[in-house]
């Protein structure tokens, strides 16, 4: 079946915009387009969406508004949040993330309307077929579509649920970690709100994390989980050195690395080298850093993203004699990152996001 797309935006030329890219996708069928959160919940139980863009900030119910709408009427939607490049933006953008919506797209900002255009259905493009490819999952997992707010068919009688993998869980390692690297994309925020707050404030040692995530959006995503955490949480700064009980989130569209400095003294180092996997930060960059400073005494992490982005630092980690922990399939939001894990044969580890604080502290303790 088709992804049924509802365009929630009170610019009506975005409106206009999204929809012709929209209709040049495959397997994508716009249902409506409304200029506002109020409208668009007075037609979800009329036009049963699979999907909507909601945009950011609207008058009457803007984007975070809508949102927990959805959540109080119980309606199980996907969400694309279409957000602006300010501090404003990103932070209601991080709270939507929180929230649960899918993912988020950039308003490109470009030179010409025809770059623009072409931003924004790379964007898209890329985004919906990851929500696809989530649905493709959750149909298989559980053997039927998810719960959806009205069927357009009679209702069918409840179909029973496979049983589901258990997932691998650690023992104590006789080696500890000094230090714990993380790597995560589509799906990322709601996860770390969920995972790092379950590391107390004394664990004595840093967290490295890569968030696939464009410039602004990175600080506000730090300042964002400092709030909620025991640990405390930072965008990362060139030049300055590693502090146990920190965790140091890598700045958007730039690489972060760890280096050695006097001493036992570790820096992190921002720099403008190239994306990797189309990816600025990449976990890959960061995870050789890990392996050539920490070797067997570090824990790494692949949670929920798409594409495979950390499969060849985590074999780096590996051969020095890291640690691996990977997400299971059935906590994902996208299983792509670490399926690319599991697949290879990488993972220590498959835990449940509920778990993976737990399995971590095992490593460091």
């Amino acid at each position: 079946m088709k992804i049924r797309v509802l365009i929630v935006d009170d610019s009506i030329l975005y409106r206009k915009i999204i929809q012709d890219i929209l209709a040049e996708l495959p397997d994508v069928e716009v249902v409506g387009s409304v200029s506002n959160g109020q409208m668009a919940l007075s037609r979800i139980r009329l036009l049963n969406p699979d999907l909507l863009t909601l945009d950011v900030e609207m008058p009457v119910m803007d984007g975070i508004q809508t949102l927990e709408a959805l959540q109080k009427q119980k309606l199980d939607l996907g969400c694309i949040m279409v957000s602006s490049k300010t501090q404003r933006g990103s932070e209601a953008t991080i709270k939507a993330l929180e929230l649960g919506a899918f993912d988020f797209i950039e308003k490109p900002d470009e030179k010409t309307t025809e770059a623009n255009i072409t931003l924004l259905k790379q964007s898209l493009d890329s985004v919906i077929k990851a929500f696809s490819q989530r649905q493709r999952i959750r149909q298989n997992l559980y053997g039927r579509a998810p719960v959806r707010p009205v069927s357009r068919s009679p209702a069918l009688p409840p179909q029973p649920v496979r049983d589901l993998p258990q997932p691998t869980l650690a023992v104590k390692r006789a080696v500890k970690s000094n230090a714990v690297a993380i790597g995560i994309s589509t799906g990322g925020p709601n996860a770390l709100m969920q995972l790092l707050p379950g590391f107390p404030g004394d664990i004595n040692i840093p967290i490295f994390l890569v968030q696939h995530m464009p410039p602004v959006f990175s600080a506000s995503l730090a300042r964002s989980l400092d709030k909620k955490c025991a640990l405390h949480v930072k965008e990362a700064e060139d030049g300055e050195a590693v502090q146990p009980n920190t965790v140091y989130v890598a700045m958007g569209g730039k690489q972060m690395k760890i280096t050695s400095g006097t001493g036992l003294q570790k820096i992190i180092r921002i720099t403008d080298d190239d994306p990797e996997n189309n990816c600025k930060p990449s976990v890959d960059y960061l995870l050789r850093s890990v392996a050539r400073e920490y070797g067997s005494k570090s824990t790494c992490v692949i949670m929920t993203g798409m594409g495979a982005d950390g499969k060849l630092g985590i074999s780096v980690t590996r051969a020095s004699g890291a640690f691996t922990i990977a997400q299971n399939e059935e906590t994902c939001v996208v299983y792509g990152m670490p399926k690319a894990i599991v697949d290879a044969g990488l993972a220590d580890v498959v835990a449940p996001l509920h778990r993976i604080a737990d399995e971590v502290l095992k490593t460091i303790r």
